[in-house]
């Protein structure tokens, strides 16, 4: 019997099962930097704060002089932010700052209500500054979604990355794999408890390589994002690129890359938290009610305002990694490799 339930064209942002509600991924083909943290190139024929037409391979998004996106809120979910490369420049309402990348992943839970910014420096004033950035939104049950807002940072350091040498990496961002488990997410999120079977995998197959996903319980939800290279086949059917495929999870799936290129993939997979799901914006709540007062929430309260003179907040020319928590705490992280984890 083929895992198979469903194969369907990948949307933008990628189309999800419950419990994610979507993920984005931001390929950006970022050129030389100018100095400033911001691409050196003309920027007039962009609509600046407004731009998402990949013109020469990438975006400003919604920032104007650096690439990212400012100030936003959020309500009642989670964001899993995993920069492979390039970097990262996080502030939020709680005063917290940081700058994360090549293989850091940021778990945010919004909770009751967080302003937070987004930017994309780009550090290197003498050669191009690829970005390649995925954001998953992992909903939060009705009980948590009003818990406190904040975050952690999983360190690529600390990041599980499977390679038997067989021409097949993955990146163990939640769940274990092969026995190897990631650092624990943070507690309020349904990924928490091992029960909820939550599991994030980046893959990536050279060709003619083959990876197991390992099976999982019944009652979960899995899908397989094919998103750059292929085809590829699972469990000997093909499927083409650019595509999300829904698999029955209870058995084990065998995806192989074809030949001619390597292939990248995404699984995300988890028992479902079976609750209605109203999203609108930055809010995913449970009903139409509850989007309602998170807007006059918002209006009344601005989740803690801003604490920043400008709304998409930078962290300076270094290229480390560090994490500022709202009680002064203060994480440091040697720059490492962008894959294989060793400093330079």
């Amino acid at each position: 019997m083929s895992t198979i339930i469903a194969v369907e064209p990948l949307q933008r942002p990628w189309q999800a099962l419950d419990p994610f509600i979507i993920a984005a991924h931001h390929p950006d083909a970022y050129p030389v930097a100018n100095g400033e943290l911001g691409p050196r190139a003309d920027l007039s024929q962009r609509t600046t704060g407004n731009d998402f037409t990949s013109t020469d391979g990438w975006n400003m998004y919604f920032g104007r002089d650096v690439p990212g996106f400012p100030r936003h809120p959020h309500r009642g979910f989670e964001t899993v932010t995993f920069a492979r490369r390039g970097w990262c420049d996080h502030a939020d309402s709680l005063g917290a700052t940081g700058r994360y990348g090549h293989g850091d992943v940021q778990w945010m839970t919004a909770g009751s209500g967080i302003n937070h910014s987004e930017m994309f420096p780009l550090l290197d004033d003498a050669a191009p500054n690829p970005l390649d950035l995925f954001q998953i939104w992992i909903n939060l049950p009705a009980r948590s979604k009003f818990v406190d807002p904040g975050y952690q940072m999983l360190w690529q350091r600390d990041i599980p990355l499977v390679d038997e040498g067989d021409g097949c990496v993955v990146t163990v961002i939640a769940g274990g794999f092969d026995g190897h488990q990631p650092p624990s997410p943070p507690t309020d999120s349904w990924a928490h408890a091992t029960g909820n079977d939550v599991a994030i995998w980046h893959i990536e197959l050279q060709p003619g390589a083959s990876c197991s996903l390992p099976r999982a319980q019944a009652t979960s939800n899995r899908m397989l994002y094919a998103f750059d290279g292929g085809p590829l086949q699972v469990d000997g059917t093909p499927v083409s690129n650019s595509t999300a495929t829904r698999l029955r999870p209870e058995v084990d799936t065998q995806i192989v890359a074809g030949e001619g290129q390597a292939v990248s993939c995404f699984v995300l997979q988890g028992r479902p938290i079976g609750e209605p799901v109203v999203a609108s914006g930055p809010f995913v709540m449970n009903s139409d009610q509850e989007i309602a007062e998170a807007y006059a929430d918002y209006r009344t309260t601005s989740f803690g305002g801003w604490p920043f003179d400008e709304a998409g907040p930078t962290h300076g020319p270094s290229p480390t990694s560090f994490a500022r928590h709202p009680d002064g705490r203060l994480e440091t992280i040697e720059r490492l490799s962008a894959l294989t984890g060793r400093p330079h």
